[in-house]
């Protein structure tokens, strides 16, 4: 479906920059990764681009698969994945921008 072009390590380091700042807008919690979460995401992805997740649970483990299933699910794609934080980036087809 969505043909995403792969980023560039200049790319990914500017979004790591830009994604310093951002405060998480998505958790996903003791439920893990349920399709009200992947929603979620979708939208805030749709919003903003540029989103932090936060993921609930000590099994790290668990939160590899969790990230993998919501990178996915969403057609995004992880800028950068540090203990309970993920930061995932989705081009929008209108904005073209990086």
């Amino acid at each position: 479906m969505n043909k995403r072009k792969l980023l560039t390590k200049q790319q990914i380091t500017e979004l790591k920059a830009k994604a310093h700042h951002l405060n998480p807008v998505v958790m996903i919690g003791q439920k893990g990764l349920t399709d009200a979460v992947i929603c979620e995401t979708d939208a805030a992805l749709r919003a903003h681009q540029l989103i932090k997740v936060r993921v609930l649970g000590d099994d790290r483990e668990e939160r590899i698969e969790m990230c993998n299933a919501l990178l996915a699910a969403t057609e995004s794609q992880l800028i950068q994945h540090i203990g309970k934080l993920l930061v995932l980036y989705r081009e929008n087809e209108e904005e073209q921008e990086v």
